[in-house]
Parts: structure tokens; C-alpha cells; sequence
């Protein structure tokens, strides 16, 4: 799918065919994971839309508060072995017993953690409801625990095809479950036994689809070699935590559940498209940049394909989110999330941060040089803390919306201009890259406002539907004559996608 994570010129062609191979591979797993985040998010939306009309934000918040505490604990128990694997150039087939039984013991440390802090946690959210809730999605994580750590070679051989197979399964017993016992249940109880249900299935079909069967091993050799690697994502993964959670646990604190529901469900509507397109793009072309770190030409190469088809298509769509949010509230989840939508609007931008921004750890990850993504995230959360107080008392959940944006900025531009003297780019290239959609999308949004001025009739689905038509028409038209007149060269890129099978 994404032939712009690698060049494509005939040169590269005919003098690399190793790297045409990864080109090949990088397509294909691609189109797999990108197949698969579209029948995962399709299917999340159609959740959400239906369990936001059976279930009251309060429902949502008391799920949240279970959720961010397994993710509180996941994430500080992190080991980053999975990601050192998926970086070593060398064989991994001795070193995934002594990564699988370290993440069954993290899992069941966890498990017994998160069941003793309960009362702890339902205390500090002022919410004796949600003990019960956090006690059981403790399962949750033990299941993650026991799954086959041979799927890592999904990843790591770009194998996306398997793994399109298994997480599917897992998403659609999520689904099913989730919604059917929300017509039955009525009660937050529904959105977690659904996601019992998809660890559940995954950890199963995990090793239906890989027949291996790991052992209790724990070399200490290996778990060094791995931690000295993973030592720096465990670093960045409580940090990306604390950015992308600790606003929520603010929030539930300060504000109460309610506002809790009102600020997760903006953030799942606001970053869902664009988060998407980097969680896809990260996920391939981290091993891809892997077998290029020793290739400055071509990583370059690849990474500023990356980077224009990904600003191609995050532009737009945060976009037209954040002019058609009041509309898409009112039609699909109903006139009670209204009060989100301000703070779902400023959200879109912190999407859109996150979704450039993520073309730059997948080249800091595959140079072997992950500890610059700590220390921007530790600059970006130290920014958070200072402003998210006061932000948020004047301002509520669109102050806790604010200060994610704005801590975001700077840790960003230094991350980009870090990645452009890595790949020695040139700051022209990148920018350029990043100027010509944000003007198309500028172009976009104003036609939209004009549109909807003169718009008479009622905004019905149909009319919601005609204008997201109306708009990528504008966008593509707009590309074509920045194609034509500033030399963008989207469209190659765009052709090259159904060029190698």
C-alpha cells in the first residue's frame, strides 16, 4: 500500500534488488494493515455511534476510568522488548522465550496490582462504581501477557497478512459483543466485556495462526541486550502515556465523570482518522527504515514519501472534522454531546500534530537513536503539567484540549528538524511537504464555511455526506494545479501505490 515509504526510481530498481524486495513487502503489508485499520475503525465507529445512543456519558467515563487504569499500569511496566526485536538486524529466535517470559510476569504482576489498587483508584475519581470495573479488565491484561510472541514476525518480516487475520477476528468479537450486550445491559458493563472479548480471541488465534510454543526462560544475557534498547521505549512509553492520558486523568479528577465521557469521546472522534494514518505508516515503515538505517540516500528518499503522503491525507481530513464537528455531533451521537465540541475541535489540531509528527519515530526507532523520542516527550509533558491547571479551571474540558495542543508545538518543530538533519533532507524539501496541503486544506475549510452559509435546507445525513463529496473534490482539484504549478508530485507517488504486487 504505501510505495511512498520507499524510492521508486528505476536506478533504485535495477541496482537493489534486496531493497526492491522490502519494497514489495513494504507495499503489501501496507495494504494489510491498512485493510485492517479501515474494518477496525469502520466497525468502532458503528459502535460508537449505536452505544452513545443507548448509554449516557456517564457510562463512558466509568469504562474510561478502568481503562486508563490498565493502561496507567501497562505502560509502567513497559519493557520495549518487542520493539528491540523488531530492531535487531541479527536472528531473534533465541530471545523470544526470555521476552515472553518477561511479559508473563509483567502480566501477572499487573494483574495483581491493578486488583488491590482498586478501592485506591475509585477513590481518587470520587466513583466506588468503577472498582468493580477496573478489578475485572485486570483479565484484560493477563491475556495480553499469555499471547504468542512469535507475532512479532508479522512485524518484523512485514508478514501483515497474518496478522490482518488474527487481530481481525479479535476487533469483530469486540464488536459483537460490545454492542449486543448495550442493547441488553444498558450499563458501561458492555464496553468492557467487549474488550475482554477481543483479548480473549486474540490471544487465542495467536497461536492457532503461528504454531510455536514458547517456554519459561529467562536468559540474563538476553533480557540485557533487549533492555538496553527497550529501556528507552519503556522511557518514552510512560511519557507518551502521561501525554495522551494524563489529560483524561486530570480531567476525571478535577471535573468529574461526565466531563470524562465528554473529553474521551471528542478525543476518539477528533484523532480517530489522522491517528490512524500514522499508527499505519508507523507500523510498516519502522522495520522498513530498520534494513535502510545504513542507507542515507535511500532513507531520505523514503522518508520524505512518507511524509508527503501522509500530510496529503491528514490535512484534509482534520479539515473538514473540525468544520463539520457540530454538524456530525448533532446527526450521529444526538444533541446530548453537544457541550464536547469545542474542545472536539481543537482536539482535530492535536491529531493533526500527532500525525506529522509520527513520521519521525519510525526514523529515530530505525537509526538505532530512540532516546531522542524520550527526551522530546519528556519536554513535551513537562509543558503539559504547567499549563493544563489553569487551562483547564478556566476554561474546562476546552482548556484540558488547549494545553495538549500547545504543549505539543515546540517537542514537534524540534522533532522535525531533527529528522530533517538525520536524513539530511534539507528544511525546503520538508516544509515544502508540509505548506502546499495546509494551504489546499485552508482552501478546503473556507469553502465548506461559504457553502454552508448559503446552505437552506436542513443538515441531514445525506447533506453531511454531500459536503465530505463536495470538499475531497475541492482538495483534489487544488492538488492538481499545485501538481501543476509548484511541482508538488503527489500523483507518482499516488500511481506507484498498485505498481508492485
Amino acid at each position: 500500500m504505501l510505495i511512498a515509504s520507499l524510492p521508486s526510481n528505476s536506478h533504485f530498481y535495477q541496482n537493489a534488488p534486496e531493497t526492491k524486495s522490502l519494497s514489495s513487502q513494504v507495499v503489501t503489508g501496507g495494504f494489510w494493515v491498512f485493510t485492517l485499520r479501515i474494518i477496525e475503525k469502520i466497525l468502532r465507529f458503528i459502535r460508537i455511534v449505536i452505544l452513545a445512543r443507548l448509554l449516557s456519558p456517564n457510562d463512558f467515563g466509568l469504562f474510561g476510568i478502568a481503562l486508563l487504569s490498565m493502561s496507567c499500569l501497562e505502560t509502567f511496566a513497559q519493557t520495549g522488548f518487542e520493539q528491540a526485536l523488531i530492531q535487531k538486524k541479527k536472528d531473534i529466535k533465541e530471545h523470544l522465550d526470555t521476552a515472553w517470559t518477561t511479559n508473563l510476569i509483567r502480566a501477572f504482576l499487573l494483574c495483581f496490582i491493578l486488583f488491590i489498587s482498586a478501592p485506591a483508584i475509585g477513590l481518587f475519581f470520587n466513583n466506588p462504581k468503577a472498582i468493580i470495573l477496573i478489578r475485572t479488565i485486570a483479565l484484560a491484561v493477563f491475556l495480553k501477557g499469555l499471547t504468542n510472541i512469535r507475532v512479532i514476525y508479522f512485524i518484523k518480516e512485514l508478514k501483515f497478512n497474518k496478522q490482518f487475520i488474527y487481530r481481525s477476528i479479535g476487533i469483530m468479537a469486540e464488536f459483537i459483543v460490545g454492542v449486543s450486550l448495550a442493547i441488553i445491559l444498558r450499563s458501561a458493563w458492555a464496553l468492557l466485556f467487549g474488550l475482554l472479548a477481543n483479548y480473549f480471541v486474540t490471544f487465542l488465534v495467536s497461536y492457532i495462526i503461528y504454531p510455536y510454543r514458547p517456554k519459561l526462560e529467562l536468559n540474563v544475557e538476553k533480557f540485557k541486550e533487549l533492555f538496553s534498547f527497550g529501556r528507552w521505549v519503556f522511557g518514552s512509553s510512560v511519557l507518551v502515556f502521561l501525554l495522551t492520558q494524563g489529560d483524561d486523568i486530570f480531567v476525571g479528577k478535577l471535573l468529574g465523570t461526565v466531563a470524562l465521557g465528554f473529553y474521551q469521546m471528542a478525543y476518539r472522534i477528533s484523532n480517530m482518522p489522522t491517528t490512524e494514518i500514522s499508527h499505519i505508516i508507523s507500523q510498516v515503515t519502522f522495520p522498513a527504515y530498520s534494513k535502510l538505517q545504513d542507507n542515507i540516500d535511500k532513507l531520505r528518499e523514503a522518508y520524505l514519501k512518507v511524509l508527503q503522503f501522509t500530510a496529503f491525507l491528514s490535512f484534509p481530513i482534520a479539515g473538514l472534522i473540525f468544520i463539520l464537528a457540530p454538524d456530525f455531533t448533532r446527526i450521529f451521537l444526538g444533541e446530548k454531546w453537544l457541550p464536547m465540541v469545542p474542545a472536539m475541535q481543537v482536539l482535530v489540531l492535536w491529531g493533526l500534530i500527532r500525525s506529522i509528527g509520527a513520521t519521525t519515530g519510525p526514523i529515530f526507532y530505525g537509526v538505532g537513536r530512540p532516546k531522542i523520542i524520550t527526551k522530546l516527550q519528556l519536554l513535551q509533558l513537562f509543558l503539559l503539567i504547567i499549563l493544563i491547571y489553569p487551562l483547564t479551571m478556566q476554561f474546562g474540558i476546552l482548556g484540558a484540549a488547549l494545553s495538549v495542543v500547545f504543549a505539543a508545538l515546540i517537542p514537534n518543530l524540534i522533532a522535525f528538524y531533527i529528522t530533517v538533519k538525520v536524513t539530511e533532507c534539507g528544511i525546503y524539501n520538508f516544509g515544502k511537504l508540509i505548506v502546499l496541503p495546509l494551504i489546499n486544506t485552508i482552501v478546503v475549510i473556507l469553502f465548506v464555511l461559504i457553502l454552508k452559509i448559503y446552505w437552506k435546507t436542513t443538515f441531514s445525513i445525506l447533506a453531511f455526506f454531500v459536503f465530505i463529496l463536495v470538499a475531497f473534490s475541492v482538495y483534489i482539484s487544488v492538488a492538481n494545479l499545485l501538481d501543476k504549478f509548484l511541482n508538488y508530485k503527489i500523483w507518482p507517488i499516488l500511481k506507484n501505490l498498485n505498481k508492485v504486487k
